[in-house]
């Protein structure tokens, strides 16, 4: 793939086809996120970037209909004359619908040169990708079950946001937000979890999500807000932590505790038992007790105990920087600088004087995706 030029604005868009989509909806009666939905949001993120002069968009390509969405999107705005959207490319990779097609577009979009990549998922779907790129700038979108770290709003206001940082009419400290995370060992591994990290007593790794509270026996939190849906709502429970707070959460569950009601999935609430509840100061490492069942980050278990090793974890603030948008669509404003062409820049950025058309012959090796 073609590397940038100095003055061309890539944006890179990574969907999730299966958040929304698990186990915790379906028992719970709750509705699935539908791929329609998933590639409307991807056309409203195309407006504002545009129209405020980003050039490319390179996005992972997947086979449940929302790439197929996009190409015919495409073909009608381009028909219609309406304002331009940026040139799409849908990353020439192998589709295996699996995380791994996350973690391979996500270093492709990095590798181009993008100056950030939007994700629409869950708190699943942004680990996966902070994992693979750790300094990638964020856009985040909620379009998954348990949404926490994502920011649940319209996707239009997202694309004004990024479009503003992309093109440099706004800088990295007036757009950005840093963030926490938790950094998970056991033997030679090691994964991260941004929102939570929860042990269980269940042996296997199965369907993934965690949707037995009884099973819980402790949790880890890097922030806890009181409206939250999820894992971290069990914190959340005992104790508000900031997201921007210096520290963490570490509670452990048992009988005999301080009952509280957490809504842990979308129309599931867990009756808990708080034991303890202790700050997790960053840098410190704190040893996991249990030595036999299965670890879960951001809700999804990825880590099987099996008595061999000592897990460890520790809470540091080397987590993904992400576009924050009040802050951004304010620092624009007081610039004055959010029209679409013709303005000073900023930081060096690509937004240009003159629009340009959108080619929809995209690709065309990608367009049955």
């Amino acid at each position: 793939m073609p590397i940038a030029s100095p003055r061309e604005v890539i944006v890179g868009i990574v969907a999730n086809p299966a958040s929304g989509r698990d186990i915790r909806r379906l028992t719970a009666k709750a509705s699935v996120f539908p791929t329609a939905e998933k590639a409307n949001m991807v056309q409203r993120v195309l407006g504002p970037l545009g129209r405020l002069g980003v050039d490319r968009v390179l996005m992972m390509p997947d086979k449940t209909g929302i790439s197929a969405g996009i190409v015919r999107a495409l073909r009608t705005h381009h028909a219609s004359r309406l304002p331009p959207w940026p040139q799409v490319e849908f990353l020439d990779m192998p589709i295996t619908e699996t995380q791994e097609d996350t973690v391979r577009a996500a270093r492709m979009i990095e590798a181009a040169g993008a100056a950030l990549v939007v994700v629409l998922g869950g708190d699943g779907t942004h680990r996966v990708v902070a994992s693979a790129c750790p300094t990638l700038p964020m856009a985040t979108l909620s379009s998954g079950t348990n949404n926490v770290f994502p920011d649940l709003r319209e996707a239009t206001v997202v694309g004004l946001a990024a479009a503003l940082f992309a093109t440099g009419r706004i800088t990295a400290d007036e757009a950005l937000r840093a963030n926490k995370r938790l950094v998970v060992s056991c033997g030679g591994r090691e994964e991260i979890a941004l929102v939570d990290a929860c042990v269980t007593r269940l042996d296997h790794i199965g369907a993934r999500a965690v949707w037995e509270p009884s099973s819980i026996t402790e949790l880890f939190v890097t922030f806890a807000e009181p409206d939250a849906i999820g894992l971290s709502a069990i914190a959340a429970a005992v104790e508000t932590v900031p997201r921007d707070g210096e520290h963490g959460l570490h509670v452990r569950c048992g009988e005999g505790g301080r009952p509280v009601l957490a809504p842990i999935a979308p129309g599931v609430l867990a009756d808990m038992d708080i034991v303890e509840a202790t700050r997790l100061e960053a840098g410190v490492s704190c040893p996991i007790a249990a030595r036999h069942g299965s670890i879960a980050l951001d809700g999804e278990r990825e880590i099987e105990l099996d008595g061999s090793e000592q897990a460890w974890i520790r809470l540091d603030h080397a987590g993904p920087p992400t576009l924050d948008v009040p802050a951004a669509l304010a620092a624009a404003r007081t610039r004055g600088v959010s029209q679409p062409f013709g303005l000073p820049q900023v930081v060096g950025s690509s937004a240009r004087g003159d629009s340009h058309s959108v080619d929809p012959t995209i690709n065309p090796k990608r367009r049955q995706s």
